[in-house]
């Protein structure tokens, strides 16, 4: 089976499309034929082994560990091992697996769901992380009740749309905040209200809100910590940004928690993980029509490595997604 196979850590050039064996399932696992797979900041982090963090967490030291990239995955179920009760060949689910930039993979029956017959298989692709991210931080972490101010900072990426429209379920007050050219886009998706980050402080200490999610990870906390209310909570997510050792994780492992130490606003980092109860969640809130992944590019699983340039080189509006 063609696949995208890493040998070492790097640059995309390290990403090369090559022929592997099919993978083997396990009695817990189903064999997937890969439709569609999800690009997101984790795959550039496991690409380019940085922060070094991420090698020193068992991601392998000089080499990766799992050498075909990807995380989210969507596709059709080809086979079922013997404890599997849930699925059987012809389902299309969607979900987490290993190695997702391939044209088959293997995946744990309890990371699978059905997918919505309303989603394509690359709007299924872009859920995973990044709906559970944006999930978990508002509901789990900030806890957020009806009628909150909250601000999402990065509201036109892969994150930061899924959570306007999120927060907008949770009968939150939404504020996105996004470049010039995506206003639009963040209005459209269900934002009470769009900040232009280019024209407007909203640091500035004049606008206060019960709950920020900081998906951008550019700006200093002590900045965010100004606009929030005296009792608000600051969601930092993700580790984008910083040096090589600890990356943008230096601010939820050791900014957010010192800074907390003072009465008044909390600060707290959060990882996501993909939990089977919250895809099923996603997946009621796209079949009821409240929720819709946002697209920004697709590429063919042959062009892996550009669409990974992609993600590196800017700031995508919405996921950015691999076809296979």
């Amino acid at each position: 089976m063609k696949a995208i196979v890493q040998d070492k850590y790097g640059s995309a050039d390290v990403l090369e499309l090559r022929d592997i064996d099919k993978p083997i399932i396990g009695d817990d696992e189903v064999l997937l034929r890969v439709h569609a797979a999800g690009v997101g900041p984790d795959v550039w982090h496991l690409m380019a082994g940085q922060p070094y963090l991420v090698r020193i967490m068992g991601m392998g030291f000089s080499k990766p560990k799992n050498r075909v990239r990807g995380w989210d995955v969507a596709g059709r179920v080809e086979e079922v091992g013997k404890n599997v009760t849930e699925f059987k060949p012809g389902d299309e689910v969607f979900g987490k697996c290993k190695g997702a930039f391939a044209e088959y993979t293997c995946a744990k029956e309890e990371d699978l769901v059905g997918k919505p017959t309303a989603l394509t298989f690359e709007q299924a692709a872009a859920l995973p992380a990044s709906g559970c991210t944006a999930l978990q931080s508002l509901r789990d972490t900030a806890k957020v009740k009806a009628g909150q101010k909250v601000l999402i900072i990065g509201a036109a990426g892969g994150v930061g749309s899924l959570a306007v429209q999120i927060a907008n379920v949770l009968g939150a007050e939404v504020t996105g905040v996004c470049s010039t050219t995506k206003v639009d886009l963040v209005r459209s998706i269900g934002a009470h209200e769009v900040i232009d980050y280019t024209r407007d402080d909203f640091t500035d200490g004049k606008r206060r809100y019960d709950v920020i999610v900081d998906t951008a990870g550019r700006r200093s906390l002590l900045h965010l910590r100004r606009a929030l209310a005296p009792q608000g909570i600051l969601v930092i997510v993700g580790g984008d940004g910083g040096g090589r050792w600890f990356g943008g994780f230096q601010r939820q492992m050791f900014g957010a928690p010192l800074m907390s130490l003072r009465k008044g606003p909390k600060l707290i980092g959060m990882s996501a993980k993909i939990r089977k109860a919250d895809l099923h969640y996603l997946a009621e809130l796209v079949e009821s029509g409240k929720v819709t992944p946002v697209i920004d590019s697709t590429y063919p699983l042959s062009d892996a490595a550009s669409a990974v340039r992609h993600l590196a080189g800017g700031h995508p509006t919405g996921k950015i997604v691999i076809t296979v």
